[in-house]
């Protein structure tokens, strides 16, 4: 989304303004394009998203990430006056806000799953018989 804005901010600038607003050593390699990096140019990679196999940490991992987006929406949003960049980045965070109280909700969820006792139930016809009978012709199983 921000790429996009930024895209659609700087398709119309001329040489010039581009050079003005610092913006020409990303317009030598990308144009007006949509490249994703950080704000030192540095590209974005898929090790930026992590996972541990384990809910509550990846959760945790999750909730983090929100937060994050939300200050750099916030921090965006101080940078400029125009209502046309502003509205959409307050929508971003609001749902960045959104996110976090929903990853929130799940972490709480699983919490309380992994610390209950849990039960497993079989079905009696699944366990009336044993599955092997058939098959070994020495079973002493009286089905």
């Amino acid at each position: 989304m921000i790429g996009s804005m930024c895209m659609q901010l700087s398709e119309n600038a001329d040489i010039e303004e581009i050079k003005k607003a610092g913006f020409d050593k990303y317009y030598v390699d990308h144009g007006t394009g949509i490249y994703p990096s950080n704000p030192t140019g540095v590209p974005f990679t898929a090790s930026y998203l992590q996972s541990k196999g384990d809910p509550i940490t990846n959760l945790y991992e999750d909730m983090a990430a929100e937060q994050k987006a939300r200050s750099t929406y916030e921090y965006l949003m101080k940078m400029t006056d125009d209502p046309d960049v502003i509205n959409p980045l307050k929508f971003l965070r609001e749902r960045e806000i959104v996110h976090f109280q929903r990853f929130g909700e799940s972490l709480r969820k699983v919490q309380d799953y992994m610390a209950s006792k849990r039960q497993f139930v079989m079905p009696k016809e699944q366990y009336s018989k044993n599955k092997y009978c058939d098959i070994m012709p020495k079973c002493k199983c009286k089905n």
